[in-house]
């Protein structure tokens, strides 16, 4: 009987029709909405051609040169390090944590875990965790998450260096559009007073997803910013469908998204596969899970993805650690969950969003996802940039202890690729 039951999932190709019938209505607005915007920056090819365009180092160098940027000098001492095989390589870095240990151990890269930061805000920040890793052989990750307001690093440069440093390093890296919940779009939420207001939506009411596929598209072709964070059911479906266009889009869904069981993880991954190219690539690059999951509910959703096809173009993204203050009931530390199912889960990524709970909670000042959405010129007026930097420099500690862990229990991982999985 159960078989029968079964049977009624059966999705109706009538179902499809209808769902086809209503994208190709030429007086469907939604969709024209999202067209009109897409012609008004030249049409997908276009896109593509001026963003691969903005996304040069050369280029990018020279915008800073033209501003008479600081932070140039940095960028070139960046590349010469690189270069010159300043950094740590793989091998080297496995055989400092096992000695001859290593000749006994097949590390299987089909199951590396990628070594993931969060929030890397600030250049100045970026370029001490180069240089500390240099100088103590330690890795830089190969994945870094930006919610840096982006109007404002436009203005003083970070958003050009940062960007230039990023392909540099060969790492992945994502930005966090300002067409977002907490810049007023809901008029009716302010403070802690109207907080069970935003248990009812947060993210982009109304007209503000059209507003971001614009926002998306002018950094896409001016900066080459080609990932961007995704927290609405509105946007992700409308970067699904930019990609399906041919805009090569790729977002990551933000753990306020709120993913934590199974099934939310079908329903979004369903959608991203509706909508795949014919190579089977999505926008959908990166996926958040809600910091709620156990494993279990990993594992399962690691099974969905391979049955969709998309184990190759997701990867799935878990938190480590997370910021001391605002988020989570502290003590959060996942390490040896993820030493758990790093041997059985592909594309996975390891994301340190604080630092370790004994050096975090210590700190004058722990680290606080809400100065995240604090103007740097408030943190200097507060006196607190220089501790901002400092709950990031604990984050890269963090990573560098996950490395070391995934290591000694013989497991792979990526650093940034450019500068540690080279080859001698």
């Amino acid at each position: 009987m159960s078989i029968n039951i079964r049977n009624k999932l059966i999705i109706d190709e009538k179902r499809l029709k209808e769902i086809n019938d209503f994208l190709l209505n030429p007086d469907n607005k939604i969709i024209s909405d999202l067209l009109q915007v897409i012609e008004k920056y030249g049409g997908p090819e276009e896109i593509n051609k001026k963003a691969k365009e903005a996304a040069n180092i050369e280029r990018l160098i020279n915008k800073l040169k033209a501003k008479n940027s600081l932070y140039v000098k940095d960028l070139e001492w960046l590349i010469e390090q690189r270069d010159n095989g300043a950094f740590i390589t793989i091998d080297e870095y496995r055989k400092k944590i096992l000695g001859e240990k290593i000749n006994d151990i097949d590390f299987n890269e089909d199951y590396a875990v990628t070594l993931e930061i969060s929030a890397c805000q600030y250049f100045p920040a970026f370029m001490a965790q180069a240089r500390q890793a240099v100088e103590k052989k330690e890795l830089m990750p190969s994945r870094f998450i930006r919610v840096r307001c982006m109007k404002e690093q436009e203005e003083d440069n970070d958003l050009l260096a940062m960007t230039a440093a990023m392909l540099i390093l060969g790492a992945s890296w994502c930005e966090t559009l300002d067409t977002k919940g907490t810049d007023g779009s809901n008029v009716h939420l302010g403070g802690p007073d109207t907080i069970t207001g935003y248990f009812g939506g947060v993210g982009q009411p109304n007209d503000y997803p059209i507003k971001w596929v614009d926002e998306f598209l002018y950094y896409y072709i001016n900066y080459g910013v080609k990932q961007v964070l995704n927290i609405n059911p509105g946007t992700i479906l409308l970067g699904y469908l930019m990609h399906k266009l041919g805009i090569d889009i790729e977002f990551k869904i933000s753990v306020y998204m709120g993913n934590d069981n199974p099934y939310a993880v079908f329903w979004t991954l369903m959608a991203a596969r509706m909508f795949s190219r014919d190579d089977g690539s999505t926008s959908l690059i990166g996926f958040n899970f809600s910091n709620s999951v156990n494993n279990t509910t990993i594992e399962l959703s690691s099974e969905i993805r391979k049955s969709l096809g998309l184990e190759d173009f997701v990867r799935f993204e878990h938190h480590i650690l997370e910021t001391w203050k605002s988020i989570v009931v502290q003590p959060y530390d996942r390490r040896d969950e993820l030493l758990e199912m790093a041997r059985k889960i592909k594309n996975i990524s390891a994301k340190h969003e604080g630092g370790e709970v004994d050096v975090d909670s210590k700190r004058d000042h722990p680290s606080d996802i809400l100065d995240y959405f604090v103007p740097k010129v408030e943190l200097e007026k507060k006196d607190l940039i220089q501790a901002v930097y400092r709950n990031y420099l604990d984050k890269h500690e963090a990573v560098n202890n996950t490395a070391r862990a995934l290591t000694e229990k013989g497991l792979s991982f990526i650093a940034a690729p450019n500068l540690h999985h080279r080859r001698e």
